[in-house]
Formats: C-alpha cells, structure tokens, sequence
C-alpha cells in the first residue's frame, strides 16, 4: 500500500512546468512539521499533475501549511559520479490538496 496522507509544509515551489502534450507539472519542496526537537528533518518532493498544478502554482508559496493525499514511489538519485553510488529519493504524487494554514 503507497497510498499516504500528510499535513506538510511548503519549504520551496520549484515552478511550473509543461510537457510538449500541454500537461502542466509543479513541483514542490516540503517539509514534515517535528513535534520532538531531537528528529531530523524529514524533506519531501511532491509532483502535482494536470489542472491541479495550475492553482498550487498560483495560491501556494513557501511557510504554508498543506494537507495532501497522494501515492509514493521511491526513485534512486546518483549522488556521487565517480564511484556510481545510488542513493533513494522519496517522492510523492499528490492527487488532492487542502490548504491548512497559508501565510498570506
């Protein structure tokens, strides 16, 4: 099951972006908020498709507060070209989003 749902917050909105078929794609940066103050920070990327990119582009910057619901997939990232060590990212597909509390 990779289907999750998280309350996180905007740390950056890398842009939108469109594919030659007219499919529209934001991407953000975000954040889960820590209760404990001895976690590390825990750092997402969430890809948001379609019409729905569109509004998260135009409503939502960095220090909002968002709940989203998506699918995770796990992807290796090359982190060192030398020695071709794979490392594993973690991103979400987000398929809803709910403003929680927005800075503005």
């Amino acid at each position: 099951m990779n289907y999750v749902i998280l309350a996180v917050k905007v740390i950056k909105n890398s842009g939108q972006s469109f594919f030659a078929d007219g499919t529209s794609l934001t991407e953000l940066i975000v954040q889960l908020p820590q209760t404990r103050k001895n976690n590390t920070t825990i750092i997402l990327q969430v890809s948001i498709w379609g019409k729905l990119s569109y509004d998260v582009a135009k409503y939502y910057q960095s220090e909002d507060y968002i709940v989203i619901e998506g699918y995770i997939s796990v992807r290796n990232i090359n982190t060192d070209r030398i020695t071709n060590l794979l490392d594993k990212q973690v991103e979400i597909s987000v398929f809803k989003l709910y403003p929680l509390l927005l800075k503005s």
